[in-house]
């Protein structure tokens, strides 16, 4: 788990090293261990790295025996001691243990198709100096992070915006990704708020040369269709890929444990974890003081039952002092607050170990959330249109006759013409033309929900106080498992992940499956009406939406003064636009706050 970033410049010419150490420096959080930078002609891989595999041998940049090629990694190659027994038997025996020089020999004996071998989570940059080009490579459904800008013929990547931003590039606010921001709660890839910066796509790589950059998809998620076959089959199947997707995430040489929620993603990890370990699973959890809202007790349960080695730490629901520092680390708005207690738990792992499993994917791989319950129970009769404009309108925070009104006549004249949100799910519906309905909307979450917020969310808060998360649902072996899984064994008479939930029946126990889900969460909501009332205000009434002209005040008035007088719960809506609000103090306006 590391940090990578660099260039390469068409046009030959040179970044100073003092720039690419301010960029390095901005991404330090991610990997503290060791810094390195290898610099040629018009270009330069860094890397910050984290170490969890091969403490001593795995400092990168990794360089060929010929000097030609020069990889840096950010993530973890599962599948890294198969594949260095692999690439000996070619002639191309690895000198380290390290998972990043695996990825060196199998370039040196596949070229850019050794992707196709990895099982990881990974974003890579590759420079070989035979063809004299850059390849930028991101994993199949975006664990890790990968900005890519074109400035002027120099293109730059970095595993964060920031370290981008740092190249000195213009800070130019994306109008359209702003507007589908106030649609999905988050910035749908590939756009990102800066105008000149863009999201590489799960599945993706692109090679940069002195005549072009050549994009392409190496892993189609929307070729995988559904399959016949009994409960049982699924059962098998679901409890043998998953257990050896827990398997091979425990390969380490560091201190590891687990996050631990109560709910049933985390528990099925933990107890896979413990079956395959001969020491008790360190296992991390934060509760609430208010009932309501805490979930330590189920937590407590799991590790009682798989007899973990547990901690727990009760923290205030106010986490709001943190709100500036999770939009710092993400580099873009969002509204799901829930950012702020995974940096706390991520804050309490990291004191005891370097890396965590996490059940991250479970929910969108096999329909967990209560959206999929409440939109599938009541939309049986709609065409294929109709489902298409329902979905949308069900996934989206502000509706579109919202946004018209939210937003200025004069800023969506300037800013927004023709511009559609809808358009963001459009291909995506194309793509999953052949699936069931239920499919269809995971398929949009798995692509478009999971890189764009919930993968950020244990990247980007795990990694502010370098801590690696290993998510095993998003196994490229669970992954396509699920998509062969037709919709109605996920989403069965109301009961959510129907078929995954028989199959950790015997693991678990029902109590444990079979209660009801809790979000982990705040309930800033009832805040907003009283104790943050006039933050609020000043915030959103006197702020840069309103300052900028892009946003009606009187709209925004009143939709707070609905919200206070509980007329209508505007909690999402409001929490949107206080995260965007906090970007343009830091990103925009560049305000002189240390994290």
């Amino acid at each position: 788990m590391c940090g990578i970033f660099g260039y390469y410049s068409r046009d030959g010419r040179n970044l100073q090293r003092n720039v690419l150490q301010s960029m390095a420096d901005s991404i330090k959080h991610r990997g503290p261990d060791d810094c390195a930078i290898w610099e040629g002609k018009g270009v330069a891989l860094g890397n910050q790295r984290l170490s969890i595999i091969d403490i001593e041998g795995g400092n990168q940049p990794f360089i060929s025996d010929d000097e030609d090629i020069v990889v840096v990694q950010n993530g973890e190659i599962y599948n890294h001691i198969e594949l260095a027994k692999y690439v000996s038997d070619k002639g191309y025996p690895c000198k380290t243990n390290s998972d990043t020089e695996v990825i060196l020999r199998l370039y040196e004996v596949h070229g850019i198709d050794f992707v196709e071998k990895l099982n990881g989570m990974f974003s890579i940059a590759i420079y070989d100096s035979r063809e004299d080009a850059m390849y930028v490579i991101r994993d199949r459904v975006g664990v890790k992070p990968m900005y890519i800008s074109d400035d002027n013929g120099k293109v730059l990547f970095g595993s964060e915006i920031k370290t981008i931003l740092k190249s000195g590039i213009s800070r130019k606010v994306n109008d359209a990704a702003l507007s589908h921001y106030l649609s999905y709660n988050f910035v749908p890839p590939p756009l990102t708020m800066f105008k000149n910066i863009t999201h590489l796509m799960p599945g993706h790589w692109i090679k940069v040369s002195k005549s072009d950059i050549h994009v392409k998809q190496w892993w189609n998620l929307s070729s995988i269709t559904c399959e016949e076959h009994s409960d049982s089959y699924w059962i098998d199947q679901i409890l043998s890929v998953l257990d050896d997707a827990v398997r091979i995430r425990l390969r380490a040489d560091v201190p590891f444990g687990a996050f631990l929620s109560g709910g049933v993603d985390s528990s099925t990890v933990v107890g896979l974890m413990s079956k395959h370990m001969n020491w008790p699973v360190k296992t991390f959890s934060i509760g609430f003081h208010d009932d309501r809202f805490d979930e330590s007790p189920y937590a407590q349960q799991v590790a009682d039952l798989f007899h973990t080695d547990h901690t727990m730490e009760k923290v205030d629901l106010n986490m709001l002092n943190l709100w500036s520092k999770m939009i710092y680390h993400c580099d873009q708005p969002h509204g799901d607050v829930s950012f702020m207690p995974t940096y706390k738990v991520s804050q309490l792992a990291a004191k005891h170990v370097k890396m965590v499993l996490t059940g991250d994917g479970g929910d969108e791989l096999f329909a967990g959330y209560d959206k999929y319950k409440h939109f599938f129970g009541q939309q049986a009769e709609l065409d294929a249109l109709q489902f298409e404009s329902k979905y949308f309108e069900n996934i989206s925070l502000f509706t579109e006759e919202q946004k018209n009104l939210l937003l200025t006549e004069e800023y969506k004249r300037r800013n927004l013409n023709s511009v559609s949100s809808f358009d963001v799910l459009a291909p995506l519906f194309q793509q999953s033309a052949h699936m069931d309905r239920i499919n269809k909307a995971l398929y949009i979450d798995t692509m478009l929900l999971l890189p764009g917020n919930n993968l950020v969310k244990p990247d980007r808060m795990g990694m502010a106080v370098s801590l690696e998360a290993r998510t095993p649902f998003l196994d490229v072996r669970m992954v396509e498992l699920a998509f062969k899984i037709p919709g109605k064994y996920k989403l069965m008479n109301g009961e959510t992940k129907y078929i995954f939930k028989k199959a950790v029946e015997s693991l678990l126990g029902n109590e444990l499956v079979y209660r009801k889900k809790q979000m982990f969460t705040v309930p800033i909501g009832e805040w907003f009406k009283k104790d943050l009332a006039e933050f609020t205000e000043t915030k959103l009434l006197q702020g840069n939406l309103i300052r900028r002209g892009i946003v009606n005040q009187e709209y925004v008035r009143a939709m707070l003064t609905n919200h206070q007088t509980g007329k209508q719960n505007n909690t999402r809506l409001i929490r949107a636009l206080i995260s965007l609000e906090y970007w343009f103090d830091i990103f925009i306006n560049e305000s002189d706050l240390s994290y």
